[in-house]
């Protein structure tokens, strides 16, 4: 027998458990629900309360074979029938230097085990308890993390894009296996050190290469350290988005940047939006609700767009499109013809003929707002050419209004809960 074999015989009879170590049974329930890239997190929840509905709970089998964990068909089946909120239920992720000093207070307690008379078997002992622990402390939390974290193949459509417009196409996986790596790493090196330690001859040598276990341990861990703090950014980021219901109503507010959108959710619902005179106000989804015959229905102001190829657009104006291209939502089409906004009328009009294409499939009402600010275009009424009657008077059929003098409010919010009626009756068709 070698060595190395007799070390390790040795090291069971002293004192080394196993890494499979019992842990808190994990029950966790992932539902279908945007930084890294350079752009702010700044989703922000103005809900009277999240949605936050709730799954079958799916029983981890604790197979992996990636950074994020693999599920049965049957698992398959149950996470592909959950609704949006999967961010809700994130664990949450402790910092780094936090993970390290706990880990390090509860290494420095073990005792060796008792009944050990040889000094140097005691001290054997004792040193691989203390790297077991510190590795286990180390290495538990994230393993939770990885099996905790959604994979975004369950994740509904919209959320996979909240994930990708917010962090960058790939670097929600690229985090989650960096700190897959680390815990392998943190393995690696404890039960290096470990084996090391029950090779020791005296409590001298024993508690030197406990020491350099201990530190080589600390150095692996701070070396890999980033990878957590930016899984704490994301699990910030993500549970501080809005959650919303697919299955509810819900009203989407469109149209350029500084249209008066965020007033009209003022307006309409609970949700309170900053309101200021520059471009690109909201820079996420912003969420209130409607109460309508005691029935809740969702409103949703969207980032401004732009007169631009859909290829250039921006992360910003994508969520739009991902709130309509994913959500059944109705469209609430907000246009500014007063010269306020700072986008012309012209680009407005093309901005909106491309959208309105895009999803004709959509429920759908456009407003003119600040109408106080217009000239009176009565004589106009025999324009004939599209673009110019649309400068003059806005699309056919929309609704002019005024936040500021109140005008149009109340025809706005009767055709608003029309057409989210409407949208009622479409959402079961939609889903089926």
């Amino acid at each position: 027998m070698s060595s190395t074999s007799r070390a390790f015989n040795l090291l069971q009879k002293c004192y080394i458990p196993s890494f499979k170590a019992p842990m808190r049974s994990t029950r966790r329930s992932l539902g279908f629900t945007p930084g890294i890239n350079g752009m702010r997190s700044s989703s922000i929840c103005f809900a009277n309360e999240l949605l936050s509905p709730t799954g079958k709970i799916v029983k981890d089998g604790g197979k992996r074979s990636t950074a994020v964990l693999s599920h049965s068909p049957k698992e398959e089946k149950v996470l592909n029938n959950q609704g949006v909120g999967a961010f809700q239920k994130l664990p949450m992720v402790m910092p780094a230097i936090d993970i390290l000093s706990s880990a390090q207070r509860k290494a420095r307690n073990v005792s060796p085990t008792k009944g050990i008379a040889n000094i140097a078997k005691r001290e054997r002992n004792k040193a691989a308890k203390q790297l077991d622990t510190l590795m286990k402390e180390l290495a538990v939390p994230l393993r939770t993390y990885i099996e905790n974290f959604p994979n975004k193949k369950y994740l509904h459509p919209y959320e996979c894009s909240l994930i990708e417009l917010t962090f960058g196409d790939g670097n929600y996986e690229q985090i989650l296996g960096r700190v897959d790596s680390l815990r392998k790493k943190l393995i690696s090196v404890g039960k290096e050190h470990a084996s090391l330690c029950a090779q020791s001859s005296t409590k001298r040598e024993a508690e030197e290469r406990l020491g350099e276990g201990l530190k080589k341990v600390q150095e692996a861990f701070n070396q890999g350290k980033n990878a957590l703090d930016d899984l704490l950014y994301v699990a910030k980021s993500l549970r501080a988005m809005p959650v919303i219901d697919p299955h509810l109503p819900t009203l989407c507010l469109v149209g350029a940047p500084n249209v008066g959108k965020s007033s009209l959710v003022c307006i309409l619902s609970s949700g309170k939006p900053e309101v200021c005179n520059y471009p690109f106000t909201t820079r996420g989804v912003l969420m209130g609700h409607i109460m309508l015959n005691y029935e809740r229905f969702q409103v949703t102001d969207t980032p401004g767009l732009l007169r631009r190829h859909e290829d250039d657009r921006n992360n910003i104006e994508r969520l739009t499109l991902a709130v309509l291209s994913h959500l059944p939502t109705a469209v609430l089409y907000v246009h500014d013809l007063s010269g306020d906004c700072g986008t012309s009328a012209d680009d407005q009009f093309f901005i909106y003929k491309e959208i309105k294409e895009k999803y004709s499939n959509r429920l759908w009402l456009d407003v003119v707002s600040k109408c106080d600010l217009l000239e009176d275009s009565s004589t106009s009424a025999c324009i004939s050419n599209e673009l110019d009657r649309y400068k003059a008077f806005g699309p056919e059929g929309a609704i002019p209004v005024s936040v500021t003098s109140g005008m149009g409010i109340e025809e706005l919010k009767a055709k608003v809960y029309q057409l989210l009626l409407s949208q009622m009756t479409q959402i079961p068709a939609q889903e089926g």
